[in-house]
């Protein structure tokens, strides 16, 4: 696997993926080369997050972009990651150039996440600009044509290129996880992004203002000191580096300490803290640290001979802005990576895009994407609402790109219901952490116990004496209350049973016995109507007034499927049908005998927290035992739940979870028609009953 900076996956590439966790590691030994990098040429070199980016020669002769993830340490590197074709297309376009010492370079700008902004210019000689994410995608084509277009800055998903043939300048981001609208136009000047705050000269000598792109406001105005309109800016962090032309003054502004720090002039990059200049009349290329907030005397870092070219910035040298070192290339084309010894700033969260509180699984994914200051170690954990670990990402970079499909790490979906998720990175050079967190509401994935509703929440089904069958659904807090869809046209005697989903489109289904002994099984709704009798429906086959039990125990059998037991009426014994996937049920298998003296049996879904199905059953004495699923299609020896229990009771129904703590309940009815409701702990049992509602005398069967 190529390793990446990054981790941006589709829905296809996670199937792909299969069971387990998802993991983008950094540098393993076994995929890396030592530095310094010896090349056959480059034609171009960019160095951002801990990327190295260079144009160089393939085996076959062509030139293309690359990217290399370099060690914390710059000792190693690790395998190359093409970002397009940087030779001429059979058509005649090609990417754009300038002179360089090495022939004709191609201006790339990195964008410290493994993206890389260039220019690709047409047959037509109008060029187009285009950021290139992966080695066969790319941002862009909705781009304008231009011609004598440079790109002026990139930070992570914004970008800010302009246009000698429009005299413009063009702000955007790239957009991909949703739609933003942050597109800006606007005259060319100086200008510099970090994160989405466009920095830009203000009105008169040494202003400088923040526009952040998504609020579309300005929120910051700098007093720089600068004795001009400042005609470049870099902008790293707290550091705004300025000056007023290639010989003019120069300095810093920090924006934490509101200090005005002046620095050599000349041509410059930024890095965190500091600033490196190449000078040619040495050979060298020269340090300066600020990050006291006083600039410390230039130092030799590296030889350089001056070359023929002026301004050799992203040619044969760059800096890394995003807590990092310099990269330069020397007479032997060889590619060298110095560290600059000067402490970065802790790590923070640049900018962030974090997806909606809300999922559905059938249709799309929950993704997320948050740009971090310097290269990290970063975590994204879920977990359900009883705090179980459910899915989690690793990767490392200065961009955590998630994408989580709502599949748990053994690839099979979650639950639907309510999930918390975490983000947590340690800075893998230099000092600090970062975390955030939040919630996802997840649905159309798979069915909690008695989830007829598609979201998470149990629903309880009644039937009347006038042949309605209704849903009753409830809002997470424990009761049921006016939301409800009924379907008339039952026969007295009918006996439905909510299941689970027996196919694939991860909606549960109902089973209903007619009361001539046929069983059906009714396609999902997913929560859009009830069920009549002529809604549709495939026959399990007849005879199944054998039994006077059918319930849902959810998973006995360990396949994540909701199973049916139904106890024969003649002898007690209970047999477990187990759900085939396919729209079947398999034969029956017997697994308890003469069960016949509980007065009640209900599947209640899981109880333990095991992820298996349980089983209640009442005797005749009033106990009220559990037995736990073994997740092999049998059941453990009972466990007392609760002594001289429901005696008054003439429906009992494990109806899952309804109070919206993830735990499965458990709903009564007693001959006076009160409900009353047993909160699940999620440990086996229950807490004491609360009324719920009454009234409910009236319905001949509750399931």
């Amino acid at each position: 696997m190529t390793r990446r900076v990054r981790i941006a996956l589709t829905l296809l590439s996670l199937a792909a993926v299969g069971a387990g966790s998802l993991t983008t590691a950094g540098l393993a030994a076994a995929d890396t080369t030592p530095m310094p990098l010896a090349t056959g040429g480059v034609w171009g070199l960019d160095y951002e997050g801990g990327v190295l980016t260079t144009v160089e020669t393939a085996p076959n002769g062509e030139q293309f972009v690359t990217d290399r993830e370099v060690s914390a340490d710059g000792s190693t590197v690790g395998e190359l990651s093409r970002r397009g074709f940087a030779g001429t297309f059979a058509t005649g376009a090609h990417a754009q150039r300038v002179a360089c010492d090495a022939g004709s370079c191609v201006p790339l700008r990195a964008a410290g996440n493994g993206d890389v902004g260039y220019f690709l210019v047409n047959e037509d000689g109008n060029e187009r600009a285009q950021i290139w994410l992966s080695p066969n995608s790319y941002h862009g084509s909705a781009e304008p044509s231009v011609t004598g277009g440079r790109f002026v800055d990139v930070t992570g998903r914004y970008y800010v290129y302009e246009a000698a043939s429009t005299g413009k300048q063009y702000v955007d981001s790239v957009q991909t996880m949703r739609s933003q609208d942050v597109r800006l136009t606007r005259t060319a000047s100086a200008a510099s992004v970090w994160g989405a705050r466009l920095y830009t000269p203000g009105s008169g000598a040494g202003a400088v203002t923040a526009y952040d792109l998504e609020q579309k406001k300005t929120v910051e105005t700098l007093a720089t000191g600068a004795p001009c309109t400042v005609k470049e800016l870099q902008v790293v962090g707290r550091w705004v580096y300025w000056n007023c032309g290639a010989t003019g003054a120069a300095g810093v502004y920090d924006r934490t300490a509101k200090k005005k720090i002046s620095v050599p002039s000349g041509a410059a990059l930024v890095g965190d803290g500091y600033l490196v200049r190449h000078d040619r009349s040495a050979g060298k290329l020269l340090l300066t640290d600020f990050h006291t907030g006083t600039a410390a005397a230039p130092r030799e870092i590296a030889d350089l001979p001056a070359g023929r070219t002026a301004d050799q910035r992203r040619q044969t040298w760059a800096v890394d802005k995003f807590g990092g070192d310099i990269a330069y290339l020397d007479a032997a084309r060889t590619v060298h990576v110095v560290q600059s010894g000067v402490p970065s700033q802790s790590l923070v969260k640049i900018e962030s895009e974090v997806g909606d509180e809300y999922v559905e699984a059938r249709s799309s994914y929950w993704g997320s994407t948050w740009q971090l200051s310097k290269p990290a170690a970063w975590t994204f954990a879920v977990k359900d609402s009883a705090g179980r670990a459910v899915y989690h990402a690793t990767g490392t970079g200065t961009e955590a790109e998630v994408i989580w499909s709502g599949q748990t790490d053994a690839g099979t979906y979650a639950y639907n219901g309510r999930y918390t998720w975490t983000l947590t990175a340690t800075a893998t050079e230099g000092g600090g952490t970062y975390g955030t967190s939040g919630s996802i509401g997840l649905t159309g994935a798979r069915q909690g116990h008695h989830d007829q509703g598609g979201y998470s929440f149990g629903e309880l089904a009644t039937l009347n004496s006038s042949g309605g069958l209704t849903l009753h659904y409830t809002d997470g807090k424990g009761t049921f209350g006016a939301n409800k869809l009924s379907a008339s046209g039952w026969p007295a005697g009918s006996v439905a049973v909510p299941f689970g989903d027996m196919g694939s489109d991860r909606c549960a289904e109902m089973l209903v016995r007619v009361p001539s002994g046929e069983l059906r099984r009714y396609a999902g709704k997913c929560g859009a109507s009830s069920y009549a009798p002529s809604s549709s429906h495939t026959s399990l086959g007849t005879g199944w007034n054998a039994y006077n039990v059918l319930t849902a125990p959810g998973d006995l059998t360990g396949d994540g499927r909701v199973d049916l037991l139904a106890r024969k009426a003649s002898t007690g014994d209970v047999y477990l049908f187990a759900n085939t996937g396919t729209g079947k049920l398999k034969a029956g298998v017997k697994i308890r005998s003469a069960w016949t003296g509980y007065t009640k049996v209900v599947g209640a879904g899981d109880l333990t927290g095991d992820g298996v199905g349980d089983v209640l059953a009442r005797d005749k004495a009033g106990t009220l035992w559990r037995y736990d699923g073994t997740g092999t299609g049998l059941l453990k020896e009972r466990v007392k739940v609760f002594a001289d229990w429901g005696a008054s009771y003439n429906a009992v129904v494990g109806v899952g979870d309804i109070t919206g703590d993830g735990r499965n309940d458990l709903v009564s009815r007693d001959t006076a028609g009160n409900l009353y409701r047993n909160t699940g702990n999620g440990k086996g049992s229950f807490a004491g009953r609360v009324k719920i509602a009454s009234g409910w005398s009236g319905y001949k069967g509750l399931f």
